[in-house]
């Protein structure tokens, strides 16, 4: 059977309101701004994925899953060749009954979850509900995915339309591997400190730090897995000055070391 690819398979994914609908893609792929009545499982077997927003960004490591709620509108962008993204569109009458259903989440992906994900490659653009031999290993799958985790990762960017606050961000990123503090920053944009910490909380609801903080994180894992740099390197790029600091740091972020995303 030929693969007819996820952006094609979006119109079938609510066609069967009670059902799961298995999708494992492998390929480089933008899916343009959609919705759908599903609640989405994703996993991110390699590489980036790249979820958006009407005003954030987030960034899915290799190895980790994440859930889209039902009704989001989203894009989703799958970041280099070499990812997979093996996903499940479940069924949403119950997602009542646990809020980790109403919520957008970043996850690390156990073992477990891993293999019984891979398992459901057999039945891939297929549509599974009450009736089908297998449907009740889907359905524990979803019972079990608000135990797995207490916290979604924080890896994610605001997004923003206003112009100056533009031109800001750009300038962070450019300058992401030097010292960067509220003081030079507010200086170069003929600010004040107190005007340039207002313009981050009103535009992009996060504090100058935040924003500094995630941008670097960010910045490392997509290094740490487009590219075959020294850990040492990338947290000197990134801004750290030492590396044990930048391992707590990215730990926070991923649960999980450098090292350990890059042996993924």
């Amino acid at each position: 059977m030929t693969k007819i690819g996820l952006t094609a398979s979006l119109p079938e994914i609510d066609n069967r309101p009670d059902s799961v609908f298995v999708m494992h893609e492998r390929s480089e792929k933008l899916i343009p701004f959609h919705r759908h009545t599903k609640g989405q499982l994703s996993y991110v077997e390699g590489g980036l994925a790249y979820i958006t927003t009407e005003n954030k960004t987030y960034v899915v490591p290799a190895r980790h899953y994440f859930w889209i709620p039902q009704g989001l509108v989203h894009e989703l962008r799958v970041g280099i060749f070499a990812t997979a993204l093996r996903s499940l569109y479940f069924y949403s009458a119950d997602d009542h009954a646990n809020e980790f259903y109403s919520k957008l989440g970043i996850y690390p992906a156990s073992e477990l979850l891993i293999q019984m994900i891979n398992y459901t490659e057999r039945w891939d653009e297929r549509h599974l509900s009450n009736g089908d031999h297998n449907f009740e290993f889907l359905v524990a799958m979803k019972n079990m995915l608000p135990t797995l985790n207490k916290r979604s990762l924080p890896i994610m960017l605001p997004n923003t339309e206003h112009v100056l606050m533009q031109k800001i961000m750009k300038y962070i990123q450019d300058h992401i591997g030097q010292k960067l503090i509220i003081a030079d920053i507010s200086e170069h944009f003929a600010m004040s400190e107190r005007s340039l910490s207002r313009l981050f909380q009103a535009q992009l609801h996060i504090s100058f730090l935040q924003y500094v903080k995630t941008l670097r994180m960010i910045t490392a894992i997509e290094m740490i897995v487009k590219t075959q740099k020294p850990i040492a390197d990338i947290a000197f790029e990134v801004g750290y000055a030492a590396v044990a600091s930048f391992s707590d740091t990215f730990y926070d972020f991923t649960s999980s070391r450098p090292s350990d995303l890059r042996r993924r």
